[in-house]
């Protein structure tokens, strides 16, 4: 269904970029240099908006997607923060009846990153049913991934240029004027 959605992506004119979590390390089993966590980060930083895909196993989103968003971090990277400001959306894949508790919990997450989470999402169900030589046949539930990929794009556009005024936080302006202080006073000393 990723893939589906990166095809409609391009053919809407966005540039699409997978990242492959094999070889991904548990957070903090691995120092943040490890390559699999560099190639993540890096992908965080460079694109305007993602979209999250996962299974749902267990009435949950798997933890192969929740390790790959716990190595993204909340803090900046280089004076940036990777995901703040930029827009998200979700999709599930089930292999019995319709669910909504992978793109839930990571609409959650997505609002905990500061990510423009757009309304629209997809969750499939049976989702055996729905491909046919690795493509989604034409149906109802291909028709709603056309929407979220649509509605992500233009979120995207709407919000381009403007990711400043978006992520511009006064507690946050407070904090770094109290520790740019803290600067100037212990250089004082």
């Amino acid at each position: 269904m990723a893939e589906e959605g990166a095809r409609i992506l391009r053919a809407l004119g966005c540039e699409t970029k997978f990242f492959d979590p094999t070889g991904l390390p548990l957070p903090d089993g691995a120092p943040d240099s490890h390559p699999k966590v560099q190639e993540l980060r890096e992908l965080a930083l460079w694109s305007e908006g993602m979209v999250w895909s996962s299974p749902e196993r267990h009435g949950a989103m798997t933890g192969v997607i929740k390790t790959q968003i716990d190595w993204i971090p909340l803090s900046a990277i280089g004076g940036v923060r990777p995901t703040q400001g930029k827009t998200l959306a979700l999709m599930q894949v089930s292999g019995g009846s319709q669910s909504f508790n992978s793109v839930n919990q990571m609409r959650i997450l997505g609002r905990w990153m500061r990510m423009i989470t757009i309304p629209n999402q997809s969750s499939l169900p049976k989702a055996w049913l729905e491909f046919e030589n690795g493509r989604m046949k034409p149906s109802p539930f291909y028709n709603r991934v056309v929407d979220v990929m649509e509605e992500l794009a233009r979120f995207t556009v709407m919000t381009r240029g403007r990711k400043e005024m978006l992520v511009d936080r006064y507690s946050e302006r407070v904090e770094t004027a109290e520790e740019l202080h803290k600067r100037v006073s212990l250089k004082d000393i």
